[in-house]
């Protein structure tokens, strides 16, 4: 397996599909889930997918937002640790079902744990962003896309396109 080039550029090859996943993302970002949960969810996916590309993205873009390097070196043992709130958990804890949704069923359990801590506006929102990180790891792993060379944007930039 060669992992220094993608298999395809698939950005390239179908702009029109790939221009509502973006567009998710754009919604995603002012739907009101709060930045930082929306990192960690991203990153938590990525982390099951074995996502290199994205886990790369993710963390680059969760430390640029102020996120701290122990919440991100402790996330793939987030039910371990002190670090993350309870919205925070609810919120791990239905990524990693809806990731495992050929082994989870998403149980009952975690469907109403994640309800204690998230309206259902917010839990359509956080399992829209769950479902399109899941999606993204699959055209990056598939294709191959070369992790490394993604950097944040900058917050100035941010601001310009909201």
């Amino acid at each position: 397996m060669n992992t220094n080039e993608p298999r395809i550029a698939y950005y390239k090859i179908a702009p029109e599909g790939l221009k509502h996943l973006v567009a998710l993302e754009s919604y995603l970002r002012q739907c009101g889930l709060e930045k930082s949960l929306l990192e960690l969810v991203k990153l938590r996916a990525s982390q099951i997918n074995g996502c290199a590309y994205c886990i790369d993205m993710h963390s680059k873009d969760a430390l640029a937002a102020g996120e701290t390097m122990q919440r991100l070196v402790a996330l793939d043992a987030w039910q371990e640790t002190p670090f993350y709130t309870d919205r925070e958990r609810a919120a791990l804890a239905w990524c990693e079902t809806l990731t495992r949704i050929s082994e989870s069923h998403a149980p009952d359990e975690v469907y109403q744990a994640a309800r204690e801590h998230f309206n259902e506006a917010e839990l359509v929102n956080l399992t829209l962003a769950i479902t399109a990180i899941n999606g993204w790891n699959r055209i990056s792993i598939g294709f191959r896309t070369v992790p490394g060379t993604y950097q944040p944007r900058q917050k100035s930039q941010d601001k310009a396109q909201e």
